[in-house]
C-alpha cells in the first residue's frame, strides 16, 4: 500500500508523526456489494494525488506528520477483528496519536469505539451514514455492519446524521439516540429558516451541536454521501449530504469539541471513473478533517 499522500521521510516517521492512518482492509460482513476490503488501498493510492496545501484555511496538516501504519489483517471471525482493531486504536492513544482508520465495511468502527470509550470520558460516537446500523443482530451476528451502532451505545452516547434508510426492529435501540434524517436535512435547507451568513448553523446542525459531549469520536460511512457524489460504496440509498454540507457540520464540531480521531469506512472501488471520484473524494475528506483537527481548535 502507499503511504498516505504519498508522504515520505520526516513528514511519514513512526515516530514523530502525530496522526497515524490505519487501513483495515475487512469485509466478512458485507451485505450486498462486496469490496470493501479493497477500499483502503484505494483510499491511499488516490491520496497520492492530493495537493497539501489546505486552500480553506491555508495550511498543510502533512507538517504535523501523517505515518500510514501496517493493516489490520485479522478477519477469521468478527469478533477477533473487532478485538484486533480495539488494541490497535488503544495503542495509538496510549502514544499520544490522533487516529485516522481507514476500512473496510463498518464493522471495523466497532473495535474503535471500545478502544475510545475506555480513554475518554464523556464520550459521543457521532455517525454520518445512510443507514442506522442500529439492528439487535443481522445475518446471524451481533458484529455485523448494520449493527455498529447498537453496540456504540453499549460504551457511549450516539448522534446520527444523514439517516433515510431503518428497519422496525432497529426501533427500540433508535430511541436511545439523537438521530438527524436526511429528510429533516432536506426540509430544513429547503424550507427553513436560512442562517443569516454561511458561517451560522442550520437548525438540524445545532441539534447536533447541542447533543454532543466534552469527547467525539466521528465515523463516516461514505454511503452518508448522495450517490451522485460517491456511487462507489456497498450500499447505496438516494437523497444523501453533499460534500460542503458534510464539512460545514463538522467544521464547528472540531473547533468546539474533543475529536479523538474518525474513522472513514465502506469505501467499495470499481474499476472505473465513478469509483476514482469516489476514491479521492475518501481521501480529500480525511485531509480535510486532520486540518480541522490541528488548525481550528480554539480558535
Amino acid at each position: 500500500m502507499d503511504n498516505f499522500a504519498g508522504l515520505s521521510g520526516q513528514w511519514a516517521d513512526e515516530q514523530t508523526a502525530k496522526i497515524v492512518v490505519l487501513p483495515v482492509p475487512y469485509d466478512k460482513t458485507s451485505s450486498w456489494v462486496h469490496g470493501a476490503e479493497n477500499g483502503p488501498e484505494a483510499f491511499l493510492e488516490a491520496s497520492v494525488q492530493l495537493e497539501w496545501l489546505d486552500t480553506e484555511t491555508r495550511t498543510e496538516v502533512y507538517r504535523q506528520g501523517i505515518h500510514t501504519a501496517a493493516p489490520v489483517t485479522e478477519d477469521r471471525t468478527p469478533a477477533l477483528l473487532c478485538d484486533a482493531v480495539e488494541e490497535r486504536m488503544g495503542a495509538l492513544w496510549d502514544a499520544g496519536k490522533f487516529p485516522c482508520m481507514v476500512g473496510g465495511n463498518h464493522t471495523v468502527s466497532i473495535g474503535a469505539c471500545r478502544a475510545a470509550a475506555k480513554r475518554f470520558e464523556h464520550l459521543t460516537v457521532l455517525q454520518l451514514d445512510a443507514h442506522s446500523d442500529l439492528r439487535p443482530e443481522y445475518e446471524g451476528s451481533e458484529l455485523n455492519h448494520a449493527c455498529i451502532m447498537k453496540e456504540a451505545q453499549k460504551v457511549a452516547k450516539t448522534v446520527q446524521v444523514g439517516i433515510r434508510s431503518q428497519c422496525i426492529e432497529e426501533a427500540e435501540n433508535a430511541a436511545k439516540s439523537t438521530i438527524i434524517w436526511a429528510r429533516e436535512i432536506w426540509e430544513d435547507e429547503t424550507f427553513g429558516q436560512r442562517p443569516a451568513s454561511p458561517k451560522e448553523s442550520w437548525a438540524w446542525e445545532k441539534r447536533v451541536y447541542d447533543a454532543l459531549t466534552e469527547n467525539v469520536y466521528l465515523t463516516i460511512d461514505l454511503d452518508v454521501f448522495d450517490p451522485a457524489y460517491l456511487p462507489s460504496t456497498g450500499t447505496p440509498e438516494p437523497g444523501g449530504m453533499g460534500y460542503y454540507q458534510v464539512l460545514h457540520l463538522l467544521r464547528p464540531v472540531f473547533e468546539r469539541y474533543n475529536v479523538v480521531g474518525f474513522d472513514i469506512v465502506e469505501l467499495c472501488p470499481s474499476p472505473t471513473r465513478q469509483a476514482h471520484a469516489s476514491q479521492y473524494l475518501a481521501a480529500r475528506l480525511a485531509y480535510q478533517l486532520m486540518t480541522y483537527k490541528f488548525y481550528l481548535r480554539n480558535k
